[in-house]
């Protein structure tokens, strides 16, 4: 195992011409500092160059058993007050947990002789016992047997309840026919022998089923007591599966600065998921984190960067750098950097503030709007000025819910606005059929080789990192959405950045959460994100997508009407 008590790293270079943070990085939302850039471009030179290991991040070829990683980068001061980084990556690289260079696990659950790897031996030797209970041929010859068997006797049963029902309706028309024809003591003698004959109707059923009973009793018993063992065993792996889970989140404990502890139990106690999702605490950036607080190093500034090929689900960019993820990271790091000072929170800050809402068109029913970039659809969260707050300051007699559709706080353009309750019933009926018709324009960072085409890539939320969406073809929703280019790829300066793009339009069948923002970045879709989109690509003074003609239905005249409004970029 590489020696890892050490592994703090000195720059290269000179870092007297930065000017060092006065807080830390806000981990949730950020532009890395000069600082941590530098040490990012030192840790990927190095990874460009290593020849110590070997991991397939994709880099050159081979995507289909590529695996990209997350590596981070924490700037910190250590006892002698020099100024280096620490390195990190999220979860396993090259299968090991231990790399040079690199901090160690908060907790090495594959340790030599660790207690997990001695009780998942258990689990795992119970596993394989019902593996090979499971697939015993006496089980599925016991279960096509009851399946023949019940299916014989529920046939006749069924036979013989329609016949019980056929011979009711005949003897109650011969009761009838027999007080019309009959003397009073042949209708008598009538009744007894009907009645004789329902009993004889109603004991061969119960004879039946007793019969199919004492059958099908047997063959029960012997596959239960087969599936019972199985049951028995499914329990036990269960229950140590439990109990290993716990020790592992009791094991997991995480300082911060003040060299406080607590574990992952703890630590998601009080979260709406109370228990620690699968992962937590094996990302960069508590890992770099709980080392600089055990070694009393001073966390200056953190950036985590994507390097190698993209995952299937997840847009990831090599290179480009991620914040760290809401649900298994915010809460460890709430704890580990209770007591640092840090950089305020960006989305806390009122985007739209300074901001107006340009009007298109209006009349009794309806208003289009012409939104800015960043700025609120509806109340969010943390932040109540949003398009909605502003229209019902501006129509104060409207009626209804106003908003008959979103766009995206980042995304600018044309918004549909009802100003009663019939009309918003009517052109959000139009938004649900999806009659009306959109356009959006988008530059796109880099160059397109088609010219046009159709994009179809389920959405889902990631339950681990809200708001981003992942694609997945299992369980997301259906979205689909096609592009054109428009104006051949350039390059140039923009947003003071020199920059390739290409102007394309999008029209979207489906109104997903960020469809848009996915199927240009994954690398299924454009694989070229939206110039601007700090989820999906990387930050800019804006993100470069407008919404901007619509086609729709007025919810009074029944007119076809079109607007339309041109992009600022």
């Amino acid at each position: 195992m590489p020696n890892q008590e050490n592994c703090f790293t000195a720059f290269t270079q000179s870092m007297s011409a930065h000017t060092l943070p006065k807080r830390f990085t806000f981990p949730f939302y950020y532009q890395p500092h000069p600082i941590a850039l530098a040490a990012a471009e030192q840790l990927q030179e190095h990874l460009a160059k290593q020849i110590q290991w070997q991991h397939n991040f994709g880099l050159n070829g081979n995507e289909e058993t590529a695996i990209g990683k997350m590596f981070g980068v924490l700037v910190v001061e250590n006892n002698e007050g020099e100024l280096g980084y620490l390195s990190a990556f999220s979860g396993k690289v090259a299968n090991s947990n231990h790399l040079e260079k690199f901090v160690p696990p908060v907790f090495d659950m594959l340790e030599k002789d660790s207690f997990f790897l001695s009780q998942q031996k258990i689990i795992n030797d119970i596993h394989a016992q019902i593996k090979k209970l499971t697939i015993n041929p006496d089980i599925n010859q016991l279960e096509n047997q009851l399946t023949e068997k019940r299916k014989v006797a529920e046939e006749e049963i069924t036979v013989h309840r329609e016949h019980i029902i056929e011979q009711r309706k005949i003897r109650k028309q011969q009761r009838l026919d027999a007080e019309q024809n009959l003397s009073h003591s042949e209708i008598s003698q009538l009744n007894i022998q009907l009645g004789l004959e329902s009993v004889a109707d109603k004991n061969k059923l119960k004879w039946l089923l007793h019969n199919h009973e004492q059958i099908i009793q047997p063959i029960e018993q012997k596959l239960n007591q087969l599936l019972a063992e199985i049951n028995n065993l499914k329990h036990e792996r269960k229950t140590l599966s439990a109990s290993l889970q716990q020790q592992l989140f009791d094991q997991y404990q995480f300082l911060n600065s003040k060299g406080e502890e607590k574990s992952l139990a703890e630590i998601f106690e009080n979260t709406p998921q109370k228990t620690p999702p699968a992962g937590a605490g094996e990302c960069a950036a508590p890992k770099l984190l709980h080392y600089a607080f055990k070694h009393k190093m001073q966390p200056i500034a953190m950036a985590e960067f994507w390097w190698g090929a993209a995952p299937k689900s997840a847009v990831r960019q090599h290179l480009n750098f991620y914040a760290a993820c809401i649900g298994k990271c915010q809460p460890i790091l709430n704890h580990m950097l209770s007591n640092t000072p840090m950089d305020d929170n960006p989305l806390l800050t009122n985007p739209a503030a300074g901001k107006e809402l340009e009007i298109i068109y209006q009349d009794e029913a309806m208003v289009i709007i012409n939104k800015p970039a960043e700025f609120l659809s509806v109340p969010g969260k943390n932040i109540t000025d949003s398009v909605y707050t502003r229209m019902k300051e501006r129509f104060p007699t409207a009626s209804g819910p106003l908003i008959v559709h979103r766009l995206d706080m980042s995304t600018s353009g044309l918004m549909v606005i009802a100003l009663n309750k019939n009309a918003h019933k009517i052109l959000q009926r139009q938004f649900i059929n999806r009659t009306v018709k959109k356009r959006y324009i988008a530059l796109i960072n880099g160059l397109l080789e088609e010219k046009e085409g159709v994009i179809s890539l389920p959405l889902i939320g990631d339950f681990y990192d809200r708001p981003r969406q992942l694609v997945c073809f299992e369980n997301g929703r259906p979205a689909e959405t096609k592009w054109q280019v428009i104006e051949p790829s350039k390059d140039e300066k923009l947003n003071d950045k020199q920059v390739q793009w290409t102007r394309v339009s999008l029209l979207p069948k489906t109104g997903r959460t960020h469809q848009l923002r996915v199927h240009c970045a994954h690398t299924l879709g454009l694989n070229s994100p939206i110039i601007g989109d700090d989820l999906y690509g990387t930050s800019a003074k804006r993100l470069c997508l407008h919404a901007e003609s619509l086609n729709l239905i007025h919810p009074v005249t029944k007119e076809t009407m079109h607007f339309s409004c041109e992009a600022e970029f």
